[in-house]
């Protein structure tokens, strides 16, 4: 038996683990079962290079709980370690072994040698839950076991052990604070969120299995049951294979497997496979996003050598992609201790940009094999395109190979079919480019119809961000500009080879503007006479493209309080069809007191085509249609 300190470059170092090195006590049944499953695989490596005379079999990772002794047991079949390892690995804090074994493999020829720990102070997270742990341990060498334990105090005890088999048991003494973790559920819950996809299979307790009938049998045969292992893990996720030897199927079933309380199956899928200058294997899948962009984010799921990490992936996937859902995983992203948070570095940032490019690549193939479907799926995925556009500027440069402007008619077009199409509609070609564009059918209705009455194309961008995206395209994009269809009257935007005929007599529109002047709030409407069709409405309301879009930017948090908008009046345009029936009803009223009742109907009207109409406005309005009626 030998005795001796732990040799720490601290005083005291586990109460500074147990409260401070890990920000979940959770932790420590990763980091436990991270280190059996690479004592594990370096068994199987040193067995293939011929350096371990032992028989790998078919080993599994063994989790159980002793709730009279309050107990809980790590156990794996790995290459264990004898009593100088354990001097070596466990007693001196912080000297990776892991690192130590690829070091000096690293010329070796080894696809297996998938090992998990780096981090010298994984073991040691176990005194988090534990008053009190042991390790028994028996080296594939023919050598002694060796039996550890410590209880939380810089003083350990080393016997020699009774195990026989090759391999470590950690069995920790949960502490009274920590009796969570004696409980069935809580292990099983930990142990379905980080070590799921663990290369290694791993054993928590049995289940009862139905055995299935064999095709001849009995028409009254009942399937009999049985005991087996309790398997928790898929030790051969989807992103681990080739994409050539998986179907659609495969992806749907592991999108499943991934979130199986989510019914509706994603759009398409993108595989990340790469392995020079960084690793890097995963499935990121598209959702149907909608207009939501807060609603799906963290859903992607990163791991190192298939031990989860973090579903807090900002660093690493560049931000619009945070919506998406599925795993990355890569053994050359930096993490601190605890593995849950990352450090910035150049490693990272190629990671990121190689996602980005994949899924512009993606996007980019499946406009072009299917454009009839990716425009079905348009609505579903604009928000992330859309957003990628605004944050990520090569893959603006990218998107404009995908990126689509639906019509409210639901023909859509990119931005150079889109600058051909309307070019043709105006007659004076050196102008800049006007793109009438609507946010929302219902609302902008009469406006819509308007311009699809005097031939215009009319797109529709609904999204949160359209006034951010149509600034940036306008920044990028030469002679164009954008504005929204009710932003300003259809025939002061494009020039259009038409003559106007007027109903009204200079003399009569002076008349008719002093009318409308004493009866329309000056602070509110600013008046403008114009020679319209005679079929369009008599009172249209606009707002001035730069002010509403100024206002739509402050609401999204894009910044509308710069030069004082914040705290401007809201000013509106109010657009006479000085050629509408109505006008010349106004002219022709008598008394002062139906002229403004005239006026005030038409231009409530007029409010409430712009959603403007509420409150005692509204209340007055309804009151003074009823009087019309009767």
């Amino acid at each position: 038996m030998s005795k001796g300190n732990i040799n720490v470059s601290v005083e005291n170092i586990f109460p500074l683990i147990k409260k401070f090195l890990y920000s979940d006590h959770e932790i420590f049944l990763r980091e436990l079962i991270s280190n059996a499953t690479d004592a594990t695989l370096k068994l199987k490596h040193l067995t293939n290079i011929g350096e371990a005379k032992v028989e790998y079999g078919n080993p599994q990772i063994e989790v159980k709980i002793d709730k009279d002794k309050k107990q809980l047991h790590i156990i794996d079949q790995g290459l264990g370690m004898t009593k100088e390892e354990v001097e070596k690995y466990i007693n001196q804090i912080a000297f990776s072994g892991a690192e130590e074994f690829l070091e000096k493999y690293k010329d070796e020829k080894a696809d297996d040698t998938n090992i998990i720990g780096h981090f010298g102070l994984g073991f040691y997270s176990a005194f988090m839950v534990a008053k009190k742990v042991e390790i028994i341990t028996k080296s594939f060498k023919d050598q002694p076991a060796a039996h550890w334990t410590c209880d939380g105090s810089p003083q350990y005890d080393l016997t020699e052990g009774e195990k026989t088999d090759h391999g470590t048991e950690i069995i920790l003494h949960i502490a009274d604070d920590s009796t969570e973790f004696l409980e069935d559920s809580k292990i099983s819950e930990l142990l379905n969120k980080y070590n799921k996809f663990m290369p290694i299979p791993i054993k928590f307790g049995t289940k009862e299995a139905t055995i299935p009938l064999p095709e001849d049998a009995d028409k009254d045969a009942k399937p009999e049951t049985k005991t087996i292992d309790n398997i928790i893990n898929n030790t051969n996720p989807a992103w681990t294979k080739q994409p050539a030897d998986l179907k659609d199927d495969d992806y749907k079933s592991f999108y499943r497997e991934l979130y199986p309380m989510q019914f509706e199956e994603p759009l398409f899928h993108i595989h990340l496979n790469v392995d020079y200058p960084f690793n890097l294997t995963g499935i990121l899948y598209f959702p149907r996003i909608g207009q939501d962009m807060n609603m799906q984010k963290d859903r992607i799921q990163l791991y190192q050598d298939q031990v989860f990490v973090t579903d807090n992936v900002e660093g690493i996937v560049p931000e619009f992609l945070t919506m998406l859902r599925g795993v990355i995983d890569s053994p050359d992203i930096p993490l601190n201790v605890s593995r849950s948070y990352l450090q910035a570095d150049g490693a990272v940032k190629k990671i990121s940009s190689y996602i980005t490019r994949k899924v512009a690549d993606k996007l980019k193939s499946l406009f072009k094999n299917n454009r009839e479907d990716f425009e079905k799926k348009w609505k579903d995925i604009k928000i992330i395109i859309e957003y990628g556009m605004l944050s990520e500027e090569k893959f603006f440069e990218k998107a404009q190979d995908f990126a689509l402007y639906p019509t409210v008619d639901d023909t859509h077009y990119t931005f150079e079919e889109l600058k051909e199409k309307i070019k043709a509609n105006q007659t004076d070609k050196d102008d800049k480019l006007v793109i009438l564009y609507a946010s929302n059918l219902d609302e902008q209705h009469t406006y819509i119809q308007a311009a699809k009455d005097k031939g215009y194309e009319v797109l529709l961008l609904d999204s949160p961000i359209v006034s951010h995206l149509i600034q940036k395209l306008e920044t990028e994009k030469e002679n164009i500009t954008f504005v929204r269809v009710d932003g300003d009257h259809i025939d002061n935007l494009i020039k259009k080879e038409e003559t106007k005929i007027s109903k009204l007599s200079e003399e009569e529109k002076e008349t008719l503007k002093t009318t409308l002047d004493a009866i329309v709030p000056k602070e509110k409407f600013t008046v403008q006479l114009e020679d319209m069709d005679s079929n369009a409405n008599p009172f249209i309301i606009t707002q001035p493209e730069f002010m509403r879009r100024m206002k739509e930017m402050q609401q999204s948090g894009g910044g509308g309080g710069m030069f004082g908008m914040s705290n401007m009046p809201e000013m509106y345009n109010l657009v006479i069809n000085t050629n509408h029936e109505l006008i010349g009803q106004i002219l022709n009223t008598k008394t002062q007191k139906k002229k403004e009742r005239l006026v005030n109907q038409a231009l409530d009207l007029a409010k409430l085509s712009q959603n403007l109409l509420k409150g005692e406005d509204l209340t007055a309005f309804i009151k003074r249609s009823y009087e019309i009626i009767k």
